[in-house]
Order: structure tokens, then sequence, then C-alpha cells
């Protein structure tokens, strides 16, 4: 495709409803920091926007937790995530909030134009309702089995153990997660997006990149797993979606139409179009045209998401945007998948992170240690992991004695044979080129290689390969360790002082290259290194600057330059620093465990209690429910008959081990079909902090059929 006269690059909206950890950043923040900084190294026009998510039921969940207010969460969350990506280095123009009101007005503008359009559909269906708590439930307020891999925990709107987006009706054996009641079904009315009229140019958009016969974009550019994922979406056919929730927190669907009252926009439809209230905030404060950058098909618009999002972004809000009329819709979304930590899911719940904030309190000064091992480490195709001994290893290894390593002895070696002053030295002195038989001066040499090497991590960030582009950043930094080594200057300058400043010339050439290649990756290194080449602060487009000079044998720092006094770039992780970090993770894993138990319920009266006919009962027959991982058919005993009951057991009990298993049932529970079984009741188990099931049993031989009080 054509260069595009300037690039908007958006990053994903964090939920401010708690800190950021590391799979945040290997996810869409450090991507989208390296890709927008080679821009701008590049001297392209790129604005950069991100902001703080503060509605959703995420917010209000948080608020309860906490015993506080949606609004007091949102401050608090959004100071200290702001206050994160700024000391560990994201380089965004602006970073916006929701709830401001250039916010509220553009998201409700969208909602007009779309509803005078005529992309909404007015429709009352039936949605889940807590009669304990009196209120719709939103999809995050609903928890359940996901039908699709029976994870126990599936919210609503999305199972984040398998990545699939649900509706709150699918989910098996669904639970409000604010009285932990079982929802009823209560008709409510609500504005849908009719997303089965977009599917044909949708189709075509993914596939060919193409709409309305212009080309957007190259499928091949997009990741496989982003294609992938759209295509199953298309294929299973697209239905309309509620763009309004039953909330009272958010923002509010426009006043002037009939029955908005109580209606809130659902959260993506609000969220994603906070980059565009962020790029009018931006414009106002900078005075620009918003418009540029939105509505102009001379910019290339880049979402930068984790593979949670990728619906959203890439049929749903471009929905949204070409039903609007006035919006480009996206050259690529380079969604990265998930990361790990220390072999299990990262998980907020349970306090299995590594929390960002709290890494910079605890390693001072090293915000570019870990945002190296998480760019190594990067989750661009695949799920990858993140170790403490990894991140030990990688710094130690190869910050510490390839980058550092070399930064210094360069520094030193100049400062001790020539007072800190870029050597000069004899352009005459020439080798032989083997293959091609030209001559060829030694130092061109390296600057036409240094020149390749920085055109291929170029190549690389612009296919969104920023693994590959930080191994050629160190590649380069290992060929100046290579330079050093095989000429060993250190000996050499005693027999061969001429060759010596050949080769230091072309090591300090080579640093001042890496204080720019850098910059993308390693921010707080590159200062660094300008300040060790006392080299100004750098300039838009320089990497252009240095590829034109290395192209035409030119060098970068220019003879007699003066340079500055050693300092260490890195030093090493000690195992104590490390053990301890290990040591804290378990120990605040443990903590989360012992204190997450499920809240009390709301109070019940005796006459609630006595409703309840629990029995025990006994085991007589067991085998698991075809096509799925977790249901098991069981026949139980309870004296007066055999009951059929499916229970979601089968990932910790063998069938042919639990029968004669003596059990309590809730024998008066309505019955339901579970995968076309008509289960007549609920077998009573214990769940610990793990997920784990156990039986709630009778003392052994109480027998079947007596009741439980």
């Amino acid at each position: 495709m054509t260069e595009k006269k300037r690039y908007l690059v958006t990053a994903a909206l964090p939920y401010a409803n708690g800190p950021l950890h590391i799979g945040h950043l290997g996810g869409a923040y450090l991507s989208s920091d390296i890709f927008v900084r080679f821009l701008r190294l590049t001297g392209k026009d790129v604005l950069f926007v991100c902001g703080s998510d503060e509605h959703g039921a995420a917010i209000t969940i948080k608020a309860k937790k906490e015993g506080t207010t949606p609004q007091a969460i949102v401050d608090k969350y959004d100071a200290l995530i702001k206050e994160t990506f700024k000391k560990v280095g994201l380089s965004f123009d602006i970073y916006h909030r929701t709830s401001a009101e250039i916010h509220h007005e553009t998201s409700q503008e969208f909602f007009r134009k779309l509803n005078e359009n005529g992309e909404f559909l007015e429709k009352t269906t039936e949605q889940y309702f807590d009669v304990a708590a009196q209120q719709f439930l939103a999809d995050r307020y609903i928890v359940g089995t996901c039908p699709k891999c029976n994870h126990t925990d599936a919210y609503g709107d999305q199972c984040e153990n398998c990545g699939s987006t649900l509706s709150p009706t699918e989910l098996i054996d669904p639970r409000s997660t604010l009285s932990g009641e079982t929802p009823i079904l209560k008709e409510t009315t609500h504005w849908y997006l009719q997303l089965d009229k977009y599917e044909a140019w949708l189709k075509e958009w993914i596939d060919t990149g193409k709409v309305d016969g212009k080309q957007l974009h190259i499928p091949s550019d997009w990741k496989n797993h982003v294609i992938g994922q759209c295509k199953s979406w298309l294929d299973g056919g697209l239905l309309p979606r509620a763009m309004t929730r039953d909330l009272d927190w958010g923002i509010d669907v426009p006043q002037e139409l009939a029955g908005s009252e109580g209606k809130k926009l659902y959260v993506w439809l609000d969220a994603p179009i906070g980059y565009i209230s962020a790029t009018k905030q931006w414009a106002a404060d900078n005075g620009k045209d918003w418009k540029q950058y939105w509505q102009d098909e001379e910019t290339a618009l880049l979402h930068f998401i984790g593979k949670d999002n990728i619906v959203f972004h890439c049929l749903i809000f471009p929905s949204i945007l070409k039903a609007h009329g006035d919006y480009i819709l996206p050259i690529n979304v380079p969604a990265n998948q998930f990361l790990n930590l220390e072999g299990r899911k990262l998980s907020t719940s349970k306090n299995w992170a590594v929390w960002v904030h709290e890494y910079i309190e605890d390693f001072p000064g090293r915000e570019d240690e870990l945002r190296y091992n998480l760019i190594k480490n990067m989750p661009e195709q695949r799920d990858s992991e993140f170790t403490w001994k990894g991140f030990q290893e990688s710094t130690n290894n190869e910050l510490v004695n390839n980058l550092a390593n070399f930064v210094n002895r360069v520094v030193v070696l100049t400062n001790k044979y020539y007072e800190g002053l870029v050597p000069d030295f004899d352009p005459n002195d020439a080798i032989i080129d083997s293959q091609n038989q030209t001559e060829t001066s030694f130092h061109d040499s390296e600057l036409l290689s240094l020149h390749d090497q920085l055109q291929e991590l170029g190549e690389a960030i612009r296919k969104y390969e920023f693994r590959a582009a930080l191994t050629t950043l160190m590649g380069i930094s290992a060929s100046g360790n290579q330079l050093l080594q095989f000429n060993e200057p250190w000996k050499a300058v005693k027999n061969d002082p001429q060759l010596v400043k050949v080769v230091m010339n072309a090591a300090l050439q080579i640093v001042a290259a890496l204080s720019v290649a850098c910059q993308p990756f390693l921010p707080f290194t590159s200062d660094k290194l300008r300040a060790l080449l006392n080299l100004p602060a750098i300039q838009a487009g320089e990497l252009n600057i240095i590829l034109d000079k290395l192209s035409e044998g030119t060098s970068i720092l220019d003879v007699g330059h003066k340079i500055s006094t050693p300092n260490h770039l890195f030093s090493k992780v000690e195992d104590a620093l490390i053990d301890t970090q290990v040591e804290k993770l378990n120990a605040t894993a443990a903590a989360s465990a012992v204190v997450a138990h499920t809240p009390i319920k709301e109070t019940i009266t005796f006459d609630d209690f006595t409703k309840m006919d629990i029995r025990t009962g006994v085991i007589l027959e067991a085998e698991k429910v075809k096509k799925t991982k977790k249901l098991l058919k069981l026949i139980v005993d309870i004296g007066l008959e055999q009951r059929t009951i499916v229970s979601g057991i089968a990932e910790f009990y063998d069938p042919a081990k639990i029968i004669g298993q003596e059990v309590l049932l809730l024998a008066n529970l309505s019955p339901r079909k579970l995968k076309g079984i008509e289960s007549q009741g609920m077998i009573l188990m214990a769940e610990n902090e793990k997920g784990e099931l156990t039986f709630v049993s009778p003392t052994a031989g109480f027998g079947a059929g007596f009741t439980v009080r």
C-alpha cells in the first residue's frame, strides 16, 4: 500500500479498576510504544492516544468489593495507571479519561447519529434480573459455566479461560455476582446494533482488505490469529448486539430519546470512542484539527490490543465507524496473545501477577530491564511466559555482558587513549572484498554493515515483529563486541596504533547508532547513551539522518567530538533479589487465596431456609456427558425415588469411583435441561480457592432419603 501522510496509533484503554501488571505491558502497550517511537525516529506524523476506561460493570463490581463509589475507584486507579505508564516510559501524546465531558458528548453524538441513520433496532427481550438486588444484570454481573470450555467462572460477555465471546444466556448455571443467586429472565427494551446487516462488507474487508472497491489494508500484513478469530465469528453469523444497558454507572443514552430513562451506553460502544474523544482533546490542547486523524483517508489508523479484544476492534468498532459514515477504518489491528507468569496464567483475582508499580518500587532505575525482558518474551503469535529466573538471565547475560560491556569498553578506551575525543584515522587503510574483488576500506565496510542491520531492524518493526527487531538490536551490539575482541585494541595500541584508531572510531559509530536504535525498546538507556556520547536529545527523523550518513559512508560522530566519562548502563541482578520476588509472588498469592472467600450472601429468614428440601442420597450410577469436560450424569437414590442429576464434577471425580458415594441433594430445585438431559436437583459440593470440588456428605452409612435441617 502507498505510504500514508500520518499515523494514528491507539493502545487499548485499560480498565480503571486496578493497577497494571506485566501482562498488560506485554500485550498492548510496549508493542504500540515501540512502533510509535520508531515512526517518530523516521520522521512520521504520528499521534499516540490512550486513556482510562472508566465505565462498565468491572468498575462498579470493584467499588462494591471495596465499599466505596465507582467515582472513587476510577479516580484512584486512573492516577495510578497514568503514573505507572509514565514511569515505565510509555510515550503517549495524550492519556485521557472516559469520564471527561468531551467523551460523554462524543459518545452521545455517535449514538444519535447511528440512531438517525436507522442503524439501531429497538427490541424487547428477556434479560437476566437479580431479584434479591432488584437489578438487571449487565454482562459482567453474571458468571457461570462456559458452554465452550466448561470453565466455571466465565463472564456473561466473555470466557477469560478460552477467550470465547459470549452472551449471558449462553452460560450454564448462571449466577449473579451481586447476590450469588440464580437470576431470572425479565423483559427489558434496548437499542441493538444490527451487526448482521454488515456481514457482507466485513467479510470482504477481512478477506481482501477492500470496502466499496477501495483497498484499505493488506490481509497478509495482519496476524493469523486475528484474521482467524474474525473469520470464526463471521462464519458463525453475526447477530444484533445491544448497545445499551440497564445500569446506574456509565454514559446516559441521550435523554431526548423515548425509553432512555435508566439506560446507559454499552461500554464497548463508549470505550473505543474514547480514542476519538482523546484525539479531540489533544487537538484542542495543541491547536490541531482532530478530523485529519479520523476522517482523512491519508491517515493510517492502527489499534494495538490483546487477543481478548479482537472481536470488538475488528468487527464491532469498525461497524460503528462505518455506520456513522464519516470515519476511516483501521489498516491493522496487531493483537498480541497472553503472557503467563511462572507456569501459570496471570490472575488478578488470585494475585498471581507482577504489578508494574511495585516492580518500579522494588527495582528503582531498572525500568528498561523489565521492558527488555517483556519485549524479548512478547506473545506476538502465541502465549508466552515471564519468569524471574529468565529476567535475571536476560539482564545479566544480554544487557550487562553484551550491551553494557561493549559500550563501557568503548568509552573507557576512548578516554584512555584519546582523552575522550573521537580519533582520526587513515582512510587509506583498506581490505579486499574477497567476493567482489573490490577494495573497500575497513571503516566503510563497518558502516555499511551497520546500515544494513539498522534497515533490518526497521523492517521487523514495520511488520510488528518486535522480538525479531530486538534480536537485531542486540546483534548490532554483539557485532561491536566482536570488532573489539577480534582486533584487541588494548594489545594492538602499542604495535599498530593506526589500526586501533580505525577500530575505535568504528566502535564509536556503532555506539552512536545504538543510542538511536535502542530508543523504541529501551528509552532510558537511550538517554544514558546520548549523555555518554555528549549528544543532544534525539529529534524526529533521527534514524533517517543516520541511515543517510551510513549509506554515504559518512560517520555519525565527527572526528574530534568529545564524549563523556564511563558510566555503567546496567548492573547484574543478584540471586537474593530474585529469590525475594519469587517469595513475594507466592506469599501474596497465598494470602489472596486465604482472604478471597465468596462474600456472605444477603440475610434470609428461617422460613426461607425451610423451603429448601435437602435429602441424603446415594449415587447408584455415574457416567460422563458426551461432548463435555465437566459434566457427569448421575442416578441418585434419595429413598422415595431415584433422581437423574447432571453435575459439573467430572474434572475431579472418576465416575466409576463414586458409585455408592453418599451425598446431600437439594431435592426441590426446579428441574432444568443441561445438554439435553433434565437434571432433577443439585448435589451439594464445597469449593476451595483453587476451584477444586469435594462432596458435602453425611456420615458414612447414614443411608438415603433422610432430610437435612
